[in-house]
């Protein structure tokens, strides 16, 4: 494409976006410790969602220092519901960073910022673009859809290996004037107008300019791998009881979940019976001897790459001291405590269960 025509789809998009931006919390500041919170929030999260999480976390978590001084249980209570916590560990231990060796003001330098926990490409392009200047563009699910109609390009979306491709094309249309209002400019295009499955050509301020829309292509792009069904691990989960108190567990920092409190469990055996399986689990995971005296519910949890299936069980302890074998940390509490720790979905669910059953009893 000509640099001619680059500048022609810059220009209307620019004032497009003048006219039509959404009005967002985060427009609203140009502190990039604000923006990098917003950023994080939106991977994998929809914007009205995110919404009033971004509130309220900055008015719990107001500056990056007050961020870096707070206790992860703390910080992950504040990111319940939104999942994928890694997103509020990586922000938190980067806030301490940020503190320890830039005292704690938010690096304008891109290769400084790119080395903080949890900062990839996307938000590195983000935030250094919108806070500082930065000339970066950015590519994400709305930009790859906007660049593979805009270059009528057939390469994956969702293919590693088109990830410099589509890095090209967003370098090539880039607006350096102001880069960080264009990056923003590209994603409300494509969040509001060049949608998946229905694209408003009528409505596009770069429809003349659009290659997939000259040959009618439009709805065929993104071109999209598709992915493997899910598997489902089916999981036994036990509700321990002990006079007016529960058994709770927190899983280890890391990985998936790192650093919830949830009900101990564990996958089931083939040829093992859900009870059995509870029993054994619990017997592994705390050391204690447990009976199970009944089942509370099936529920049913997804994630990225898999679902979960979990028989959950009342069991009533027998004897034996906690000795815990995978989770870092437990606690005995009275059911509505739980309401005080960062939990996950599957434990949400869990909780709606016992909590009915205990208003019936």
């Amino acid at each position: 494409m000509k640099n001619t025509k680059l500048d022609s789809l810059r220009r209307s998009l620019s004032a497009w976006f003048a006219v039509n931006r959404r009005t967002l919390p985060w427009r609203e500041t140009r502190d990039p410790y604000k923006i990098w919170v917003s950023e994080v929030m939106l991977q994998q999260t929809q914007v009205s969602t995110a919404i009033p999480y971004y509130t309220s976390f900055l008015e719990e978590f107001p500056y990056v220092k007050t961020l870096a001084a707070a206790d992860q249980e703390r910080v992950l209570k504040s990111w319940e519901g939104l999942g994928y916590y890694a997103r509020a560990r990586n922000l938190h231990r980067a806030a301490g960073e940020v503190c320890d060796r830039y005292e704690g003001r938010v690096p304008d330098e891109p290769v400084a910022f790119r080395a903080l926990p949890g900062v990839g490409d996307y938000i590195c392009a983000a935030v250094q673009s919108i806070a500082f200047g930065a000339p970066l563009a950015v590519v994400d699910g709305n930009v790859k859809r906007v660049l593979a109609r805009l270059f009528e390009i057939d390469t994956a979306v969702n293919r590693p290996a088109g990830q410099r491709e589509f890095q090209e094309a967003a370098d090539r249309l880039l607006e350096r004037g102001d880069p960080g209002t264009f990056n923003q400019a590209v994603m409300e295009l494509g969040a509001l107008v060049c949608r998946p499955a229905a694209p408003d050509c009528d409505a596009c301020p770069v429809s003349s300019g659009c290659a997939a829309h000259a040959t009618g292509r439009q709805r065929e792009l993104p071109v999209r791998d598709k992915r493997r069904p899910r598997p489902t691990q089916h999981v036994a989960v036990g509700v321990i009881e002990n006079g007016d108190r529960i058994l709770v567990t927190r899983r280890e920092p890391e990985g998936l979940l790192g650093g919830l409190w949830e009900f101990p469990g564990g996958k089931i055996e083939e040829g093992e019976s859900a009870g059995d399986a509870c029993a054994r689990e619990v017997r592994e995971e705390t050391g204690l001897d447990v009976e199970v005296v009944g089942h509370v519910a099936r529920v049913s949890h997804g994630y990225t790459h898999f679902k979960v299936e979990l028989d959950v069980f009342r069991c009533r302890y027998r004897g034996g001291d906690v000795v815990l074998d995978g989770p870092v940390d437990y606690r005995w509490i009275r059911l509505g405590e739980i309401h005080d720790l960062p939990i996950p979905g599957a434990s949400h669910k869990i909780l709606a269960h016992l909590e009915k059953s205990h208003r019936k009893e």
